[in-house]
């Protein structure tokens, strides 16, 4: 058994252990008050997810590639991989581009949308969220294109659902709050309800965190990314012998183990480079490299980039500090013209 290595007791739930590693970041929501006609379309917001909860009339969704989708106040949809789509109060209504828009914002998380020609209202609360840790990553790559809950199925979901839709009514002191982290709540109850009917649940990287003897070897990984990993230490850990753990693994996964190692280490340290300025050498022991040259050699293969390059910038100097910054032109309730960190 490897130094400082301990079995993992035989109730431990390892699909959960992976849930728990799941860290949203970069949330923002918006509450949409829509008048008929009205459409909206959203462009691609690479590495972003996105939650839609209809509180208020209803709305068609329209992903490429898939049929328009009528969404009724009382459901929660996710858009996982954050390809473009569109919001209609029809499905033949016309769309304006989303950072066309003008918005108010409340706060750097929360804004309101007051779009469309008068008639029907609808009222929509969207958020965005991205994944920090590469079990998020692993984890949206095997989601579908459109992953969609209906609350009256759940009275626990109808429930939260319910207190969204008070909240976005009147954004009372704390509701901002009270917003926010339900709806980071009801990110992850959408994905356990998926993992607990979708077939797509039972394969790949999600089918082998379920297997007896191969999540047991992921697990350890996970709990220790910079532990002195060998193929015959990894197979330890699942009891099984080298060449049976390295086919199995292979097969489950679709690379072998201590690739996989790397690809898990180099998510991890590209994570922890964008927050910290920590010297490089001791990025790389944390993640189980005994020099820096064999660290960032790892990371340019994984990215063609450089660790350096994912740094954070450093802090301006007092003069900068000093200097007044230009007004936002989301307070003035001017359209938005780029995509930042202030999305949908």
């Amino acid at each position: 058994m490897p130094t400082g290595a301990r079995p993992l007791p035989a109730h431990t739930d390892l699909l959960g252990e992976a849930l728990h590693l799941l860290r949203l970041t970069g949330t923002l929501y918006c509450r949409a008050e829509l008048t008929a006609p009205w459409g909206v379309a959203v462009p691609a917001l690479p590495g972003l997810m996105t939650l839609v909860v209809v509180t208020t009339g209803h709305c068609w969704l329209d992903v490429d590639g898939a049929e328009p989708r009528l969404l009724q106040a009382g459901g929660l949809t996710l858009l996982p991989h954050g390809v473009p789509h569109r919001f209609r109060s029809d499905p033949h209504a016309a769309t304006e581009a989303l950072f066309d828009i003008p918005v108010e914002q409340i706060s750097e998380r929360y804004e309101i949308m007051r779009h469309g020609g008068g008639g029907e209202a609808t009222q929509v609360t969207y958020g965005a969220v991205r994944f920090d840790h590469a079990a998020g990553n692993r984890l949206v790559a095997q989601l579908p294109p459109v992953v969609h809950l209906d609350a009256w199925d759940d009275e626990w979901l109808h429930s939260a659902l319910r207190l969204i839709s008070r909240e976005a009514q009147a954004l009372r002191p704390g509701g901002e709050t009270v917003l926010t982290r339900l709806a980071d709540i009801l990110v992850i109850q959408a994905i356990r309800s998926w993992l607990d009917t979708a077939p797509e649940a039972r394969q790949g990287w999600l089918a082998a965190l379920r297997d007896g003897q191969v999540g047991r070897a992921l697990t350890a990984v996970h709990r220790a990314p910079g532990r002195e990993w060998s193929l015959t230490s990894l197979a330890r850990e699942a009891g099984m012998s080298r060449s049976a753990f390295a086919a199995r693994f292979t097969d489950l996964i679709g690379e072998p183990p201590m690739r996989y190692l790397t690809h898990w280490r180099m998510q991890l340290a590209r994570n922890h480079l964008q927050q910290t300025r920590e010297p490089l050498s001791a990025v790389a022991r944390r993640f189980g490299y005994h020099s820096e040259a064999a660290f960032c050699r790892a990371f340019k293969r994984t990215f063609d980039i450089s660790p350096g390059s994912v740094r954070p910038a450093p802090p301006p100097s007092d003069s900068h500090a000093a200097a007044p910054r230009p007004q936002s032109r989301h307070r003035q309730g001017q359209p938005r013209d780029r995509v930042d960190h202030r999305v949908p």
